[in-house]
Order: structure tokens, then sequence, then C-alpha cells
């Protein structure tokens, strides 16, 4: 069987991220580069940040995925460049808040929300941004936990990298 790029990608995009179950890896820009040799897919990942403990899981989902479709598959992970959220889709952008998870903002406005307590995070409830920090850790050291003003609910907030 020949092993084409889009097919391998194509396959990518199911595997989810094992912390925001409702974001592909691919969503997510966690992988950088995928080749062929001919015969076997060959997939680059960069973690989100370089400890992040999901990095194993993700690759055996690469490798699970692509064996579904007789596949064989080389995993190589880098940490350079570093991850960042502008690697984001927009349409995962928009999962996240669908999910509950207000998005990345642009660095300056990130630094505003968590460290001045400007209110411009907006809430995946109501849209509101009269939303206040809650702690600078969420579910995940990822994220931030915020809650909302206006209908009281709290929600997480993704940071910005």
């Amino acid at each position: 069987m020949v092993v084409t790029k889009e097919k391998i990608e194509e396959s990518l995009w199911s595997v989810s991220d094992p912390e925001i179950p409702v974001l592909s890896i691919m969503d997510m820009g966690i992988v950088r580069n995928i080749d062929t040799n001919g015969h076997e897919a060959i997939v680059t990942i960069t973690p989100t940040y370089s400890g992040c403990p999901a990095m194993d899981e993700i690759a055996s989902d690469i490798q699970k995925a692509l064996k579904a479709i007789h596949i064989k598959s080389k995993i190589i992970s880098v940490l350079s460049p570093a991850w960042t959220t502008d690697w984001i889709t927009e349409s995962g952008r928009k999962k996240l808040a669908d999910y509950g998870i207000a998005p990345p903002l642009d660095p300056q406005a990130d630094k505003g929300a968590l460290l001045d307590n400007q209110r411009v995070v907006k809430c995946t409830n109501c849209g509101s941004t009269n939303t206040i920090m809650v702690s600078q850790f969420g579910s995940t050291a990822c994220k931030a936990l915020f809650k909302c003003e206006d209908c009281l609910e709290p929600f997480d907030y993704f940071k910005c990298l």
C-alpha cells in the first residue's frame, strides 16, 4: 500500500487530545510535520509544554490510528520550536469555547487577564466579559479558573503561551 501524507493527516484528525477530548491533536497544533518514506509515516510532534504527561499517550494514539489503516509509523518528538497557543486552529478555538473552556487570547490581553485582573476573558456560558480569575490554575496547569460575575458560572481559561 502506498502511504500518502493526505491519508496520514486524515487519520490524525481523529486522534483526540487526551486532556481536551473535543480537540484533535491537529486542532491543537501538536503535529508539526507529516512525512513518509514510502512505506511508513513519520510524524513529528511537539508537546504543549516540555513536561506534558500526555505525550506518550498521544504518540501511542497516533500509532494506533495509523495501524488501524495499515500504516506503520515512527513518531518523533521535538521541543523546538516550542509549542504556542498560536498553533491552535480557529476551529479548535471554537471547539474549546463550545466545550466550556475560554480559548486563549493574545499574549498582551492574557497578561492583563492573569496579572492585572483586567476583564477581557469571555464567559463560555453567557458571553459576558464581566469575569474574574479565581485561581491561576484550573483543571490543568495550562488553564486558569475564572468565574462570571453575571451568570456566576465557573469556567476554565486556556492560558496563552
